[in-house]
């Protein structure tokens, strides 16, 4: 196999980021909870919401990265690659800088912070052995397509449907959605709730 992996929001949680910073910056009210998705359609229905979303989106991806969580069930599933000798690849679609950013904080370097700090890079037990030639920002959705097909990857794990769906995303490789609950996932798709549940299915692991 040839493992591919989205990023923001796959391998890295920002939800609890999101909503403080949304809060910090004013967007919502300070007693509001919610996902990411869900802001995302509160703070675009404001007026310039569209502006607003992107400027929260700044913030949170630059100097926010440092807080962000390392998703339930990631570790597992790294340590399990790692053991089988299956290479991973991270493909993220992550501009340099983020829009609207007033620290201009470079956005890729940030992600790469954030996962040697998690260890992702480390080779003793502990950490996950992933080479940092195995990680790809790409500035389009049309690139990272194009680079998941370059990569030969077999199967690819994102949290956007767009993504997967899109038209141009490489024929053959194994499309897996991580995400809540979903109405009327389209044939082709493999939906799951958990990592532990995306565990089981690249590695035909029992449950």
């Amino acid at each position: 196999m040839r493992i591919g992996i989205d990023f923001d929001n796959t391998i890295a949680g920002f939800d609890d980021v999101f909503v403080a910073t949304a809060r910090a910056m004013g967007l919502v009210d300070t007693r509001y909870h919610g996902h990411k998705r869900a802001l995302r359609d509160t703070i675009r229905g404001l007026p310039d919401g569209e502006l607003a979303w992107q400027r929260l989106q700044g913030r949170v991806y630059g100097a926010g990265m440092a807080s962000a969580r390392l998703i339930d069930g990631v570790d597992a599933f790294l340590h399990r690659s790692r053991a089988a000798g299956e290479p991973v690849f991270i493909v993220s679609h992550k501009t340099e800088y983020g829009h609207h950013d007033p620290e201009a904080i470079n956005l890729r370097q940030a992600a790469l912070d954030w996962m040697t700090a998690h260890g992702f890079f480390r080779g003793d037990d502990n950490g996950y052995g992933l080479r940092l030639q195995n990680v790809f920002f790409e500035a389009t959705r049309q690139k990272k397509l194009e680079r998941i097909a370059a990569l030969e990857c077999t199967v690819f794990i994102d949290d956007l449907e767009e993504v997967l769906l899109d038209p141009a995303f490489p024929v053959g490789v194994t499309r897996v959605l991580f995400a809540e609950s979903r109405n009327g996932i389209p044939p082709g798709v493999v939906h799951c709730r958990t990592w532990r549940q995306i565990l089981e299915v690249v590695f035909d692991e029992p449950r």
